[in-house]
């Protein structure tokens, strides 16, 4: 049977790896990185590194299928993030050049390293906290995840946190549909090609 535990520094490869074989809107991204690694820089790997406390994985008798991760404190994390983590990554992966359009998924993930997008006042005065969560699909569909995100909010709630966020992508459908079934609120949808569907959860 999957058990969730805290992440420790030992599942770095782990969360690397699922966050490549899910970064397609929840769909396998290997064939559209050169360098595999980017997605994890991005999306999981700095919360190991700077809030560790606020993660957990879902583990199995196969090894890590899912985590989540996140930030009691959204605009902190992202200071943090500013101070300790991009200045790290900018010289290994050259700020792109050319047109937008033309470039490929390593392009807009180095562009995110350089030009990391700050969370809304509007989200973080009201939900502070936000979080990534990803599972391999041998765990989808069994209830893993909302155990895992129950989990997730029990921690939030004892660390004294107000509210949490998340974005997803409006591609990710059936990710879309879980937060919904959850009980997370949904914020009206801009509707453009990379904006997130933003959800909310008052604790």
């Amino acid at each position: 049977m999957p058990h969730i535990r805290p992440v420790q520094p030992a599942d770095i490869d782990a969360l690397y790896r699922i966050s490549l074989l899910t970064g397609d809107a929840g769909q396998d991204a290997t064939r559209l990185y050169k360098d595999g690694r980017l997605v994890g820089h991005v999306y999981s790997a700095p919360y190991l590194a700077l809030e560790p406390e606020s993660g957990f994985v879902v583990e199995d008798e196969a090894g890590v299928c899912g985590y989540i991760v996140g930030a009691v404190d959204t605009p902190a994390f992202e200071a943090r993030l500013e101070a300790e983590w991009w200045p790290k990554l900018r010289p290994l992966y050259p700020e792109p050049s050319g047109l937008p359009e033309t470039w490929g998924a390593d392009e807009l993930r180095a562009w995110t390293i350089h030009h990391p997008r700050r969370t809304s006042e509007k989200l973080t005065d009201i939900w502070p906290s936000h979080l990534h969560i990803n599972l391999l699909p041998r765990l989808q569909g069994k209830g893993v995840g909302a155990k895992l995100i129950a989990r997730w909010l029990e921690a939030m709630r004892a660390a004294g946190s107000r509210g949490v966020h998340l974005g997803c992508s409006p591609l990710n459908t059936r990710a879309l549909g879980f937060y919904r079934a959850y009980g997370f609120g949904e914020l009206p949808f801009a509707g453009k090609r990379f904006e997130p569907v933003w959800f909310t959860m008052t604790l």
